[in-house]
């Protein structure tokens, strides 16, 4: 069964940093496109940043210049790095992959962490 589980999230006042950590566990052949996604209280999920298996990468332009990800192939883990922090980045940020696993080879699925609170408040 392959998981993913977001760490890093917390309380950080505003132009802090935080660093989210999303680690992806199980039966892993291998793991194509990485994102962070997030939802802020009666808001719809957005995309905040995509990475593809070959390194390029998408930000939304309400993070652009403020976030950076990431990716340890060899710990099949993927971060967001977060300067700059606004109240308005207040929401649940979760890990998003494609993963091909050892079970299922050929067939590429979606995999979703459970999410991780990050509030940006004085």
């Amino acid at each position: 069964q392959v998981q993913l589980v977001e760490s890093g999230g917390g309380l950080v006042q505003p132009g802090g940093s935080l660093r989210l950590s999303c680690a992806a566990s199980g039966r892993i052949f291998s793991i194509y496109t990485t994102g962070w996604y997030r939802q802020a209280p009666g808001k719809q999920r957005e995309m905040v940043a995509v990475m593809s298996s070959g390194g390029s990468e998408n930000y939304d332009d309400s993070v652009k210049g403020r976030f950076t990800i990431s990716r340890d192939n060899a710990k099949n883990t993927v971060y967001l790095q977060m300067n700059n922090l606004k109240p308005e980045d207040t929401a649940v940020y979760y890990c998003y992959a494609i993963i091909e696993s050892m079970n299922m080879k050929g067939v590429r699925m979606n995999y979703w962490g459970k999410g991780t609170l990050v509030t940006v408040s004085s």
